[in-house]
């Protein structure tokens, strides 16, 4: 079993009663740390402060230099982390590896974009007022931020908050999810470890009510980036007062499959769209509609791919499902599958669950009055429905409140630019599932999906704030 400490100013202190960390999968303890009093999150924001004037004032080459070691420890601890993500959040090993792989990739190209946030020239004399002055404008630091992340991606999505706030010359305040910290303690030790200066990150773990509404309200806080629930975010935006807020709130995503699309290849990547990492990923598959001259092929093929996973313990390197990441999200999953049954929908494979293991499961016959149509399932839970034609796969794909990916499977060029000219989504993934993210990309999402955009490059962006310069030209 692991036992650790916060991390604040440089130092593993230690705070309140201990918070017990669990393997997903069978319950057995694997980690303990100390979670944040109110006299622990204070102190972890004072730290904050200190250590944003020592990063404003780090040079770009060294920051990009810590960044860059920072990769290369996590590249020879790659195997530690993937296990640790494996049994603490459940997610497959092939899946945490590819998750170690990733955080990688994101502190090596924030280590690169650190070298590269600069401003411009303007050219103010295009106005009468500006004749006789000399313009630019340059990009500064925010300051303090409060990073709080989610568990399904323990490693990679603090990554997505720490590495551009720490390019961008900021400090952070980090709660990781409590069900998931252990990933996020251990790339404090590896940013100690790298030469981060003391203060830049400090780790402190309690629940949101308590140690996440301490950040979030403290004005000493002048940023918040926040991956969760809509139900959370939009809290967050009442009482945050006036600082910048980041907020990633998740898809229930569709699946548009024209009939050229090669069903072969569709259902075998919805099915892992849809169901690894048991479904609890914010742009996992959820809607696929499918245009009837193909329904009924493609659906048969998704059914059977989906009865390909193999589900079972994560750390077993042939298993694609594992558990959820508690027993009330499991009852929350299968009561909105029986809520579907009960009105109308059928089930054609899974629907089954063994403790904390719900199978992967396909539904047909659903409507948008479902849970499992008009909310986020964040379950290993897919329906396929018919469509007449691609205009309607449009129309039913849009219809939803959240906005963050979808996927479009065809070959034909003009439904390509249709599909991005109408749906209402931060990306619109061609000839994939909405699951694919490339790190650099900008990710986030349109209507309830939330605020802002992650993806190195444009997080920094909202993690800093320009500044203008104008110089009167004396002898103008």
């Amino acid at each position: 079993m692991m036992e650790s400490k916060l991390f604040i100013d440089g130092q593993w202190v230690n705070g309140g009663p201990l918070l017990e960390v669990k393997n997903k999968y069978n319950g057995k303890i694997i980690g303990a740390l100390p979670t944040a009093r109110r006299e622990d999150v204070d102190m972890a924001i004072a730290a904050a402060e200190q250590g944003r004037e020592r990063m404003a004032n780090l040079p770009a080459y060294k920051r990009a230099e810590i960044l860059g070691r920072a990769a290369a420890l996590i590249r020879e601890r790659a195997d530690e982390l993937a296990k640790t993500i494996a049994a603490e959040a459940g997610k497959a090993m092939k899946f945490a590896r590819a998750e170690v792989d990733r955080a990688q990739s994101t502190f090596t190209i924030a280590s690169e974009e650190a070298k590269r946030m600069h401003g411009e020239t303007i050219p103010l004399d295009a106005v009468p007022a500006g004749d006789g002055y000399f313009g630019f404008w340059t990009r500064r630091p925010v300051g303090v931020i409060a990073a709080i992340s989610p568990f399904n991606f323990p490693l990679n999505l603090v990554a997505h908050k720490v590495a551009p706030a720490l390019a961008s010359g900021n400090s952070l305040v980090l709660k990781p999810a409590s069900t998931t910290p252990l990933a996020a303690l251990k790339l404090c030790e590896i940013l100690e470890e790298a030469g981060l200066p003391a203060g830049a990150i400090n780790l402190v773990v309690g629940s949101g009510s308590t140690v996440g509404e301490w950040l979030i309200t403290d004005p000493r806080i002048e940023k918040i980036t926040f991956t969760g629930s809509p139900e959370i975010g939009r809290h967050i935006l009442s009482v945050a007062g006036i600082k910048k807020v980041t907020l990633e709130l998740g898809n229930a995503s569709p699946v548009i499959v024209a009939p050229d699309a090669d069903l072969d290849f569709v259902a075998k990547r919805c099915a892992l769209g849809a169901f690894y990492n048991s479904g609890q990923v914010c742009i996992s598959v959820q809607r696929i509609y499918s245009q009837k001259q193909v329904y009924e092929a493609f659906t048969e093929k998704f059914v059977a791919a989906s009865n390909a996973m193999v589900v079972g313990d994560p750390l077993d390197e042939r298993v694609d499902v594992g558990p959820m990441i508690d027993s009330k999200e499991v009852d929350r999953v299968e009561s909105w599958v029986n809520e579907a049954r009960t009105n109308g929908a059928s089930l054609l494979t899974g629907g089954k669950r063994d403790g904390t293991v719900y199978s992967p499961t396909v539904l047909t016959g659903v409507n948008d009055q479902m849970k499992v149509i008009s909310e986020e399932v964040f379950g290993p839970v897919a329906s396929v429905i018919s469509c007449d034609d691609f205009e309607e796969s449009l129309l039913q794909a849009n219809n939803s409140k959240f906005g963050l990916q979808v996927g479009v499977f065809t070959k034909d060029i003009d439904s390509v630019f249709k599909a991005v000219k109408h749906l209402n989504f931060g990306g619109v993934i061609i000839n994939d599932t909405p699951s694919f993210r490339a790190d650099h990309m900008p990710y986030g999402g349109n209507r309830q999906s939330g605020l802002g955009r992650e993806g190195v490059r444009f997080a920094m962006e909202d993690m800093t704030n320009i500044q203008m310069v104008a110089i009167r030209l004396n002898n103008a």
